[in-house]
């Protein structure tokens, strides 16, 4: 597990890049049309009883710059780029207040589509 070690003035700091991760993953889901942040459907893996552990979040550091990637699903009819560019504002925006962490970059894979149902209807 990676950390990001900064002077502080009575001693160091340390994030976790689970964390940052945590982070991101919160800041993507409070955009409209995110549906879920997962990895996607283990597929064929999951049938023949091998999980897929991927994460759905991965932080790379170096040198205190992230680049983070985050997997997620929309719901249908959503814009899709316009989703992404949105997330990518708002974990951005989010690590780099909370942690002082600089973002250079956050790369989105849409792993799913999701149709919500629909709500039944009132009868009168």
């Amino acid at each position: 597990m990676e950390v990001s070690n900064s002077n502080v003035v009575n001693g160091s700091l340390q994030i976790s890049t689970d964390v940052i991760g945590k982070i991101a993953k919160l800041a993507a889901t409070e955009i409209d049309g995110v549906v879920d942040v997962c990895a996607g459907s283990a597929g064929m893996r999951s049938f023949l009883g091998k999980v897929n552990l991927q994460n759905p979040v991965s932080v790379e550091l170096l040198e205190n710059v992230a680049e983070i990637t985050v997997s997620l699903t929309v719901r249908y009819g959503s814009q899709i780029p316009a989703v992404c560019e949105k997330v990518q504002e708002n974990v951005k925006s989010a690590v780099q207040n909370m942690t002082s962490i600089t973002v250079a970059r956050v790369n989105i894979v849409v792993v799913g589509v999701l149709q919500e149902p629909e709500l039944p209807a009132e009868e009168e």
